[in-house]
């Protein structure tokens, strides 16, 4: 089951003006491993989107710490990529 890992301080700002607020989720794998994605949320939160897979990580401190570590430029990527899969990158 998806567990929230992050909550970004930072809103990222899409091509055309939208704003959203940025949380990174994990999940444990059967293999023990955790990978990570990040999710977008318009600030009514109505909208929502997410990434693919960003990452795996050898345990959930691990993802904490990746989670931790990400940019604003590397958000506004994710963004990018996140609105390409839903069909509606600029």
């Amino acid at each position: 089951m998806p567990e929230p890992i992050h909550e970004f301080k930072n809103q990222v700002q899409s091509r055309n003006g939208v704003r959203y607020s940025v949380l990174a989720y994990g999940e444990r794998r059967n293999d023990g491993n955790w990978e990570g994605w990040l999710e977008f949320r318009t600030e009514d939160a109505l909208d929502r989107m997410r990434t693919g897979r960003e990452t795996t990580q050898p345990d959930r401190n691990a993802l904490v710490y990746w989670a931790s570590g990400l940019e604003p430029i590397y958000l506004e990527g994710a963004l990018d990529r996140a609105l390409r899969a839903e069909g509606r990158g600029m």
